[in-house]
């Protein structure tokens, strides 16, 4: 997916240098108009534009009408006005009816890609707001980047979105969560989410760089910088140029050379071991914490100018524990992995119940690691509490549902899931918020999930 642009202006001329122009930063997915008739019937047609350029003066329609009628369709296409007059007049009236911004011929590259980036940034925003106020789970634009992350929770896709969302700029973005939460996942997906793809994603843990190998190893060096430097190297910056940098645990780089990175995220340019000139790279960064950097950065720990340069956009990963939702897919998957057959192996409803029932503080990779032991020792039979590590089988005897025949008969993981939904349901007289509440799913979930069984 890409940001998606549209230009409408009567001269040819005008079109071919907004192309070159554009193309040469990196927004190449564009649409080029010379009759807004066209353009509007494109509109009509349901195609999405993120930003328009409109041309004020043109035949057939004034680009003023061709604003509005624009706007009354796709309400969060940006409109950007150009005109080869300097009227005032004009601007004011553009900007009544819904244009971001006005622009006067002739426009440098420069001055055109400034107006198309701050209107691409604006939507987002406001997409970001729309997306956070409304109710409903959204859909992915590109479900396929995203493929790796296995969800059911409504929030969780709200947060793909907006990761979806901010994939499309180049801003900065910090990943919180508790170890195991899929921070990495993440992150790769906005990668794969973003005109980057093609570029390499280089993920690197903080944990691992010392004060002595940073230098090195982040911005490389030219032969001669120190003994053994027998040829040019490069760091990992100039090697991920173009693409993105996952910086994990970044909460544990040493102080000292935090301001080093600092300089790499403000200006885009470095200084390689050995040499004096300063190289510019074009990279994409991506930080992710299991730490509270704002408290870090409170107790003098962490620089606060890098912790703001990070955050440029902050996305938080819940622990597994608050979308127990996406505990039984998550199962599928891991069967699905480990298993030869995955998709015939039986599971038993005690086992399914107390995977339901833990907190999981190792998240979604303690599940995994679960579910991976289990298959092993079960040599491709059925799943059984004795299979589980001791401390669920403790957790299991801790439990006072009653054992019955139900419990141990091989049954699908779906069938399973669907008797312990029902199970808990009917025990709190089909109440569904104190159903929704015990399983730990939301009650839209949980509302669905009645409905494919036939209940009210």
């Amino acid at each position: 997916m890409s940001n998606k642009i549209i230009v409408i202006d009567d001269e040819q001329e005008f079109l071919k240098i907004v192309k070159i122009g554009l193309s040469l930063s990196g927004l190449a997915d564009l649409t080029l108009k010379d009759d807004p008739e066209e353009a509007l019937q494109a509109f009509s047609n349901g195609e999405n534009y993120d930003v328009a350029l409109i041309d004020i003066t043109m035949p057939k329609i004034n680009g003023i009408e061709l604003l509005e009628k624009i706007k009354n369709i796709s309400p969060s296409t940006e409109c950007i006005m150009v005109s080869g007059l300097n009227e005032a007049r004009a601007a004011v009236e553009s900007l009544k009816n819904g244009a971001y911004d006005y622009l006067v011929k002739p426009i440098s590259r420069e001055e055109l890609n400034s107006a198309i980036c701050r209107a691409l940034e604006r939507k987002r925003l406001l997409d970001i707001l729309t997306l956070r106020k409304d109710p409903k789970p959204p859909k992915l634009a590109n479900p396929q980047a995203f493929e790796e992350i296995v969800t059911e929770s409504g929030e969780m896709m709200k947060l793909l979105r907006e990761a979806e969302l901010h994939a499309q700029s180049n801003v900065p973005i910090l990943i919180t969560g508790e170890s195991g939460t899929g921070k990495e996942l993440l992150a790769r997906a906005i990668h794969n989410a973003s005109p980057r793809k093609n570029a390499p994603f280089t993920p690197l843990n903080m944990a691992s760089f010392s004060s002595s190998l940073f230098d090195s190893e982040f911005f490389g060096y030219t032969k001669g910088a120190f003994t053994g430097a027998e040829r040019d190297r490069k760091g990992y910056l100039e090697h991920t140029d173009g693409g993105t940098l996952f910086l994990d645990e970044i909460g544990i780089l040493p102080f000292e050379l935090q301001g080093k990175l600092l300089r790499v995220l403000q200006d885009g340019e470095f200084i390689k071991l050995g040499s004096n000139r300063n190289k510019r790279v074009n990279v994409r960064f991506i930080a992710a914490t299991n730490e509270d950097l704002a408290k870090k950065t409170s107790q003098g720990k962490f620089r606060k100018d890098l912790y703001y340069r990070l955050n440029g956009a902050w996305l938080h990963l819940p622990p597994l524990r608050e979308r127990r939702e996406d505990i039984p897919p998550l199962i599928r998957k891991f069967l699905m992995e480990f298993a030869p057959n995955g998709d015939g192996i039986k599971i038993s409803e005690e086992v399914l119940s107390v995977l339901l029932l833990y907190d999981y503080p190792g998240n979604v990779r303690e599940l995994r690691s679960i579910i991976q032991s289990a298959v092993n020792l079960t040599q491709g039979h059925e799943i059984q509490v004795h299979h589980l590590p001791k401390y669920l089988q403790m957790l299991k005897a801790k439990n006072k549902t009653k054992k019955t025949d139900r419990d141990t008969r091989e049954v699908p993981l779906d069938e399973v899931i669907k008797n312990h939904i029902l199970s808990v349901y009917e025990k709190t007289g089909r109440n569904k918020t104190r159903t929704a509440k015990i399983l730990g799913i939301g009650l839209n979930t949980l509302r669905r999930k009645l409905s494919s069984y036939g209940k009210s």
